[in-house]
């Protein structure tokens, strides 16, 4: 295994507000886009719950006494945000909204999403070409990191400088030719007799007039990045200067420290499949395992990282199905729309009902409460088949004190009519590893009528 360099993660800036006053800066930004969230999610019938209707965008301006550009905005944000989830004509609020006034750390990710998405809130000029303003977004991260650095005011100059710095880079990168706005690279020109002009002549002519272009097209998407950033709350605009403010300073740490996990595997799984991750976290303690998630998760992007741990909790392996749903607890909020669709899914229904269970507030201890009884002993038996797989035969004894059932005969009697497909070599297992004779015959019986189909 490569032994990995590992480096701290950074600490948040000097002066970083406590979590309570972010959070409520957070809320006052997002404050209008909250209430027309509350609007629309509570507006009955159909095609009345997108204020962006035109016959719904005049009734939420009025009853929120907001003009329908403010209306449009806020819904805007509002989406971003994960305060609303739409469904076809029906807006449903979203999770962040119902914790909305309990919940900080809910607050703060709503923030995040919105500061992340700050490109979309703020439209590009027109006129520009898709690449450009891609590069701007790209170099973007780089401006922030030097906001950050400076704790305080920057002159606009200076940002524009490593921008250009930056985007320059980024053409080498790709090998590209800095062009001007509306430049496009041009078929060779042919002269009066037909020759092609002088290639040094043509290069002089690029030198000549690119750059004045690019450093133009530089400051016009300059602009409009820092009013961007300023209309999510990031940072402040000046008289030719930009200020991070509180919470744009903090997110920038975020993110730093997202790249800083990303860069850290203590048990150098960060680059393995979703599987063989688990695999390699199986025999972890709780703390380490969960560094080891944060990792591999910050190495990928939210959706594919989600998408690959529930591919691997379809699986056969019923202790990689336990430990994909731990993984996605590290992922919280991000993961609970895709959670809560394979709600539908037997083998994994009771997984994401306990996931969802904690995710809403409830305490891990009190979680099961939220299984119907065959639900329970569908995961006794998967967690049992996880045991006999993985385990000890001491640790199967003991998983039979876990059953909601409280008498091995009850439970004997729903396990064989709950239709897992292990139940069978569960059971011999289980027969196989108890020292009380009696019971151990018991269990072969219910092994045995599972097997045959007997009663």
């Amino acid at each position: 295994m490569t032994t990995r360099r590992t480096r701290p993660a950074p600490r948040p800036p000097e002066g970083t507000p406590p979590r309570a006053e972010l959070a409520r800066q957070a809320r006052g930004v997002l404050a209008d886009a909250v209430r027309i969230a509350h609007w629309a999610a509570g507006t009955p019938g159909p095609g009345t719950a997108t204020p962006l209707a035109a016959h719904a965008l005049e009734r939420a301006a009025t009853a929120l006494e907001l003009s329908p550009a403010q209306v449009r905005a806020g819904w805007d944000r509002a989406r971003l945000a994960g305060l609303v989830e739409l469904h076809g004509d029906t807006a449903r609020p979203g999770w962040r909204l119902r914790a909305w006034d309990r919940d900080d750390s809910a607050v703060l990710r709503g923030w995040v999403a919105l500061f992340d998405a700050w490109s979309l809130v703020h439209a590009a000029p027109e006129g520009i070409e898709a690449g450009a303003v891609a590069e701007a977004v790209e170099a973007v991260p780089q401006v922030l990191s030097l906001l950050q650095l400076s704790a305080g005011p920057v002159t606009v100059p200076a940002l524009l400088d490593l921008l250009g710095q930056r985007v320059a880079e980024l053409q080498e990168e790709r090998c590209e030719v800095p062009l001007g706005p509306g430049r496009t690279a041009p078929a060779a020109p042919v002269g009066p007799a037909g020759s092609v002009p002088d290639k040094a002549a043509d290069q002089a002519a690029d030198k000549a007039t690119g750059p004045a272009r690019s450093a133009d097209l530089n400051a016009l998407l300059l602009d409009w990045a820092l009013e961007g950033l300023a209309a999510v709350g990031a940072l402040t605009l000046g008289k030719g200067h930009a200020t991070l403010t509180p919470l744009g300073n903090w997110a920038v740490w975020v993110k730093l420290e997202q790249i800083c996990v990303a860069a850290q595997s203590p048990a150098g799984n960060i680059e393995q499949s979703a599987a063989d991750m688990l695999l390699g976290c199986a025999g972890l303690t709780p703390g380490p395992a969960r560094d080891e998630y944060r990792a591999w998760l910050a190495a990928r992007t939210i959706g594919s990282a989600v998408a690959e741990l529930l591919a691997v909790a379809r699986g056969e392996d019923a202790l990689l199905r336990g430990l994909a749903f731990e993984a996605l607890r590290v992922v919280g909020a991000p993961a609970e729309p895709e959670v809560r669709a394979v709600l539908a899914e037997p083998s994994l229904r009771p997984y994401a009902l306990l996931w969802l269970a904690e995710y809403e507030g409830n305490d891990p201890d009190d979680a099961q409460d939220v299984l119907s009884r065959e639900e329970a002993t569908w995961l006794w038996v998967d967690t049992a088949a996880a045991v006999a797989d993985h385990g000890e035969t001491g640790l199967l004894v003991r998983h039979l004190d876990s059953a909601v059932q409280g008498t091995v005969p009850a439970l004997l009697d729903e396990v064989r009519a709950v239709g897992h497909p292990r139940t069978v070599q569960v059971l011999v297992a289980l027969a196989a590893a108890h020292p009380d004779p009696a019971l151990a015959k018991a269990v072969r019986r219910a092994a045995f009528q599972v097997h045959t189909g007997g009663a």
